[in-house]
């Protein structure tokens, strides 16, 4: 059986920053890639950043500048650095993990940007 753990989230300010990590555990291994999506009201979920296990990382425009994916292969564990967070930041971010032959999902942590 597999766990997907996602903690972090919360309410903060326009211009704030937030940490949110993800961390795999039971049955897993040989980890390909991790990511993380995000869906806000009314919308379909999206992704965010994505990083592969040689470390290489790619993002959405939107995000660019503003957010940072990172992992630790040994801890199953990956991170998203987010600065300078705006209103139209605010959803549920969702992590991805995939370890063929299937990807698995964790709950979903809220992040919400006001003031």
């Amino acid at each position: 059986q597999v766990q997907i753990v996602e903690s972090g989230g919360g309410l903060v300010q326009p211009g704030g920053s937030l940490r949110l990590s993800c961390t795999a555990s039971g049955s897993i291994s040989n980890i390909q890639l991790m990511a993380w999506y995000r869906q806000a009201p009314g919308k379909q979920r999206a992704l965010v950043a994505i990083i592969n296990s040689g470390g290489t990382t790619n993002y959405a425009d939107s995000v660019k500048g503003r957010f940072t994916i990172s992992r630790d292969g040994a801890k199953n564990t990956m991170y998203l650095q987010m600065n300078s967070l705006k209103p139209e930041d605010t959803a549920v971010y969702y992590c991805k993990v995939v370890s063929p032959p299937q990807p698995y999902w964790g709950q979903g942590t809220q992040v919400t940007v006001s003031s």
